[in-house]
């Protein structure tokens, strides 16, 4: 089925929802295709093709909403899907909070944000299994310390996703995405380690060459390689900007409107503080063309929009969606996100720290005594009350250099604390819908042997 195809589906459920007694409808269609394949030490390990098409359907009977989805798009599935989610609304409870947007929200027009490229479409799978078995090659070949693999994989989807309501807005997109990666394995004096690499674009040329992600891969994992655990400190810690977004990941949790209304959130109440080193500017922003988090509009028909979430240090804004924003007493930032069906949660667009004036091998030379963190491992951190603490592994810097690799120690603090004292690098690396440059965090205990 083509986009119009699915455009004019979406419109006649609303109708059929509106017309069996509901007061307001909303109605999401997605259909994909998705392809991956995973070759491991050369030969073919893994192949998976897949399709898939759904449709789901949101209704509002004053102040209760009901909800159901189907895969089933013939006249029957459909009549079944607008009368379950009909029947449920009559069931629930009353939310004075509950409904869609008001019309003027919405999306006044669609904006072609540069989101699919034919040439994903084009790739044969034999080409695509070939870049899986070139980039881990790539690997394998660059030391013989790296005698192994977890493979080398392509993934590639191409997609459609529609969204029509009772305000008379109908709109749609179409998308594409490929990514190639690998994850070699390497051996040193009876230890042994692993790490990865990866490409993803949206447009089948933008990729990094399979060779150049395979070097790339080995690289990290060598430097691995030896790792010991250092004494119990309190240093200073610069965080890689593959790790940085974890701490993006803990913002967006933070500022997060359904965290705000249930109080869940160490930054409720803060608008207009500072709550962060001046240096720190944290973005959303949906708007920008050919990125992962970009659409022409949220999972409400309302436009997406670049939103300044942390302001040189001052929160400037939560994220939310129509039913936040009514709890709060604001107005929704169009953040709306949801699959096919059930109410909408809150999601980012293109969620990124903007960059400072130096780069992280430049913070790397001003420190005599600290700590480079190159993986997370686990998820203790607590964002209702801040308090930070991760397994972690890296390299130790020691007068100014990478000196030798650590592993097996946990870093601790809070993320108040922590953003207080960042300090962010010139270098993002834009990968995905979240980004980060590097960042240094002033002190942090360290907590090793």
């Amino acid at each position: 089925m083509t986009l119009d195809d699915l455009k004019e589906l979406a419109v006649q459920v609303v109708r059929k929802a509106m017309g069996a007694g509901a007061s307001g409808a909303e109605c999401t269609v997605s259909d994909s295709t998705e392809f991956s394949a995973k070759v491991r030490l050369g030969e073919l390990e893994q192949l998976q093709q897949a399709g898939s098409r759904a449709m789901g359907v949101r209704v509002v009977a004053g102040r209760k909403m009901g909800s159901s989805f189907t895969s089933d798009l013939t006249a029957d599935g459909i009549d079944r899907m607008v009368r379950s989610a009909v029947d449920l609304a009559t069931y629930t409870s009353e939310d004075p909070h509950a409904g869609m947007p008001d019309a003027e929200e919405m999306a006044s027009s669609v904006l072609d944000l540069g989101l699919y490229s034919d040439s994903v479409a084009e790739l044969s799978g034999d080409m695509k299994i070939e870049k899986a078995r070139r980039a881990e090659a790539a690997a394998l070949a660059f030391d013989p310390r790296i005698s192994n693999s977890e493979g080398g994989s392509f993934d590639s989807n191409l997609g459609l996703r529609v969204f029509a309501n009772s305000h008379g807005f109908c709109g749609g997109w179409r998308s594409s995405s490929c990514s190639v990666s690998a994850v070699p394995v390497a051996a040193w004096d009876g230890g042994m380690e692993r790490d990865y690499w990866y490409s993803i674009a949206r447009d089948a040329g933008q990729l990094e060459d399979p060779e150049s992600v395979g070097r790339r891969a080995a690289q990290r994992v060598l430097r691995r390689l030896g790792a010991v655990k250092v004494e119990t400190q309190r240093v200073p810690v610069i965080f890689e900007q593959r790790v940085a977004r974890s701490l993006l990941g803990h913002i967006f949790e933070a500022v997060d409107g359904r965290s705000i209304y249930r109080e869940s959130s160490f930054l409720a109440g803060k608008l207009g503080e500072k709550v962060a080193h001046e240096g720190l500017t944290v973005i959303d922003d949906g708007t920008i063309p050919g990125m992962f988090g970009s659409q022409p509009f949220d999972d409400e028909g309302v436009p997406t929009r670049r939103t300044a979430v942390i302001e040189r240090g001052i929160l400037k804004s939560y994220l939310l969606n129509s039913y936040a924003a009514r709890k709060l007493g604001m107005r929704t930032t169009g953040n709306a996100s949801r699959g096919v069906s059930g109410n909408a949660g809150i999601g980012i667009g293109n969620f990124y720290v903007e960059s400072g004036s130096r780069s992280g091998d430049e913070m790397v030379r001003g420190i005599r005594n600290g700590f480079f963190v190159t993986e997370l491992i686990g998820n203790g951190v607590n964002t209702v009350t801040g308090d930070y603490s991760r397994g972690a592994a890296g390299i130790w810097i020691r007068d100014g250099e990478l000196a030798f690799p650590v592993s097996e120690v946990t870093i601790a603090g809070t993320l108040q604390e922590m953003l207080a004292v960042a300090e962010i690098g010139s270098d993002p690396e834009v990968r995905g819908s979240m980004w980060s440059p590097t960042v240094m965090i002033g002190e942090m205990t360290v907590a090793g042997r």
